[in-house]
């Protein structure tokens, strides 16, 4: 495994890090296969990876709890254990401290390595600012209860910048990929941070999976390449060729995903990325960004809809017919199934994109900003009145 400066935190950390948000299900979100999890952390931890990433949200707690069940002493020595505080539930001093001990307590440890203010946008900077949430981390720091303090981010570049700018931070967590490089936190701003000694670690790398989706036209780029890798090699290079990266977060969810994974972050090349491989990575860009129509990253940070509407799977339905250019079969079957009472169909009981009202509570909830129940009313369009894929493109 290689690895990389933590930032200015004196330490070294694998090249690869392991984001719990996508293990393997036995059925719903909430129904972990500990026994495949158990071995791709196995597998992981005993190949190098020493960044284990988890929040209060993942898999409804479920993720900080299968944690702290699963490792080791011997394998929570070797790495760092990260989790997030849920600044959306926070109203107060005392809120912040009883999640704290909450999550210290499912991941059964006496001490997180890194703290995190979850999901920052600038309505929940304005909250860490007015509820002096800054000095109650400080405060724990001194208890010894975490050892560094950072946030991950999904708001402006100015917010991003002026939270820089107001505190030593220790690290920061941002989306960046060769799709995301204007986005939210920006290419710009992970240089400030950067130039600042903070260490930076990315998420969604693949964009939620996006950037390893084939179609004729990427495997025809990838044919023509001056070297061959696969999809996702060449998204984790991308991102491991800025020099500000300390580590890139993968949500894996087969133990052939840890393994291709860790091989990929370690044939990253020394010297980096050369200029034809960077064209070519922009040609994969170009072609991607004419077939995404939806940058969800099925997070699913905008689920229980209060109508019930399974939005992570209407949205990727969408963006699955746009990079088809038809609305195929599977597809309207699929779709179907969102409400079916028939218990041998996998989705069963879940809601269409017609149950939903444009209440608007997702809205405020999407860290990508999509605005969902516009493209709801698109994917019933799709799925329920006969609207062609090529009439969705105009």
């Amino acid at each position: 495994m290689h690895y990389r400066p933590m930032g200015k935190l004196g330490w070294d950390v694998s090249a690869l890090g392991f984001g719990t948000m996508r293990f393997p299900l036995r059925g719903s979100w909430t129904e972990i296969n500990e026994e495949q999890s158990a071995a791709m952390l196995c597998y992981a931890i005993d190949h190098g990876v020493n960044y284990i990433d988890t929040a209060w949200r993942y898999h409804d707690g479920v993720s900080e709890e299968f944690l702290g069940r699963t490792l080791t002493r011997e394998q929570r020595a070797k790495v760092r254990l990260v989790t997030k505080s849920p600044i959306w539930l926070i109203e107060s001093k005392t809120d912040f401290h009883h999640f704290f001990a909450k999550q210290a307590n499912r991941l059964k440890t006496d001490t997180i390595d890194i703290y995190l203010f979850h999901a920052v946008n600038g309505e929940r900077w304005e909250k860490i600012k007015r509820l002096k949430l800054l000095d109650e981390m400080e405060k724990l720091r001194r208890e010894g209860r975490i050892k560094h303090i950072g946030f991950s981010f999904h708001g402006s570049p100015n917010t991003f910048n002026e939270m820089l700018d107001a505190y030593p931070w220790d690290m920061a967590q941002i989306q960046y990929n060769y799709l995301d490089t204007e986005f939210q936190a920006t290419v710009r701003g992970l240089d400030y941070a950067h130039s600042k000694g903070v260490a930076v670690v990315v998420m969604e790398p693949l964009r939620g999976g996006k950037l390893a989706q084939h179609n004729p036209e990427i495997d025809l780029i990838l044919q023509e390449a001056p070297i061959h890798k696969a999809l996702v090699e060449w998204g984790l290079h991308f991102v491991m060729n800025h020099p500000g990266v300390a580590t890139v977060l993968s949500g894996m969810s087969t133990l052939e995903q840890v393994e291709e994974n860790i091989a990929y972050a370690n044939s990253f090349p020394s010297g980096g990325l050369s200029t034809p491989e960077l064209e070519l990575i922009e040609r994969l860009r170009h072609s991607y960004e004419k077939k995404i129509r939806v940058p969800c990253t099925s997070c699913r940070y905008c689920v229980p809809c209060p109508e019930g509407v399974e939005i992570p799977e209407n949205l990727s339905l969408l963006n699955q017919a746009v990079w088809e250019g038809k609305t195929l079969g599977w597809m309207h079957k699929w779709y179907q199934e969102f409400e079916s009472t028939d218990p041998y169909t996998y989705w069963h009981g879940k809601g269409a994109a017609s149950r939903c009202t444009s209440c608007g509570e997702c809205l405020s909830k999407c860290p990508q900003n999509i605005a969902i129940p516009d493209e709801l009313v698109w994917v019933r369009r799709l799925f329920e009145e006969g609207l062609s894929v090529d009439q969705l493109k105009k």
